[in-house]
């Protein structure tokens, strides 16, 4: 089952000329930085197996060692290939996570993501075969929403489900929920990386904790962490901006990133210096919102995102439900 999933993924890749194979094109693909990951057969000879090892230790691109030669030719609709390279990050990731969505959510990824045979027309008039994928309603939404919204084609297809599987009362609130929930992994990130560039610059778990708190005074008016959690009704042991409204949680990004970027910049040492810096950016935010008449401190709570994140995965769910399987028989095969 994960053979073919690998084997299918390539295939999809392949089908959208995100891949190069053979062993001239998939080396001048790592050497140009293109090769995002070199896949070569467990068969291959020796020799090409510890080219590209050593190729790929010395460009920093993984290289993983998978399936045999007629397999990958076969995922790709060519014959024997011995390695290949994949070129588009952006492309592997939405398929990616499109599967990995399916499966966390207890769902047979099987039933929605279904690899074909079809025959196409080349020289001639002959016809060959060739891979194709049958998707399900719920699979191509799946695409849909973990694509590339810059993309044209996503930004169509997101628009186009979200249009057809809500009326406009649900549309709106879903995706509110969406932009607070992403919002909120925003900002998890950003702080995760701000704690990384401090701990590497001199301040322990403490102090960062004395540098956000400190921000929060800044971006809040002067209430600190622990009184804006009073001021919204947190409970102990949650974080404040679990119960924050997306504008809110938006800013205290947009600072954290400020901060990050001038302390890897100017590489800002010790907890006076970095404090400082956060304290400047977060009043810096504060005054761009309070020229359109915001104060953050006075927005009122928003819901649990842990609520929110439930009635996502929820909402998917039923979601698949009502998109149906595809049909058990090999018809198309």
């Amino acid at each position: 089952m994960k053979n073919n999933r690998v084997l299918s993924l390539i295939g999809l890749a392949t089908k959208a000329g995100k891949t190069v194979s053979g062993e001239f094109s998939t080396e001048k693909s790592v050497k140009t930085g293109k090769g995002l990951l070199v896949i070569v057969a467990e068969d291959a000879s020796e020799n090409t197996k510890k080219k590209f090892r050593n190729m790929c230790s010395f460009y920093e691109v993984p290289i993983f060692f998978f399936s045999d030669k007629e397999s990958l030719g076969r995922a790709m609709g060519k014959e024997y290939r011995a390695c290949l390279a994949v070129q588009d990050e952006n492309f592997a990731k939405a398929i990616v996570r499109a599967i990995e969505s399916c499966e966390t959510s207890g769902i047979a990824v099987q039933d929605h993501f279904r690899e074909v045979t079809k025959m196409i027309t080349v020289g001639k008039g002959a016809q060959r075969a060739v891979k194709d994928y049958m998707l399900t309603r719920y699979a191509c939404y799946l695409i849909a929403q973990n694509g590339d919204p810059k993309k044209e084609e996503i930004a169509f297809a997101q628009s186009y489900f979200a249009v057809q599987t809500r009326k406009q009362e649900l549309i709106e609130e879903r995706i509110s929920l969406i932009e607070r929930t992403e919002a909120r992994g925003r900002l998890r990130e950003s702080e995760k990386r701000l704690s990384q560039n401090i701990y590497e610059r001199g301040v322990d778990d403490a102090g960062f904790g004395r540098i956000r708190s400190k921000g929060d005074q800044a971006l809040f008016g002067g209430y600190t962490t622990q009184e804006m959690k009073e001021r919204l009704g947190v409970k102990d042991g949650r974080p404040l901006a679990d119960f924050l409204p997306t504008l809110s949680i938006a800013a205290k990004n947009l600072a954290a990133e400020m901060t990050n970027y001038n302390v890897e910049e100017k590489d800002l040492r010790g907890e006076r210096d970095i404090t400082g810096e956060h304290v400047q950016n977060n009043r810096s935010v504060r005054d761009m919102l309070g020229q359109r008449g915001i104060q953050p401190e006075n927005l009122p709570p928003a819901e649990d995102i842990k609520k929110l994140e439930r009635r996502v995965k929820s909402q998917e769910k039923k979601l698949a439900a009502q998109s149906g399987k595809l049909p058990d028989s090999e018809e198309g095969c």
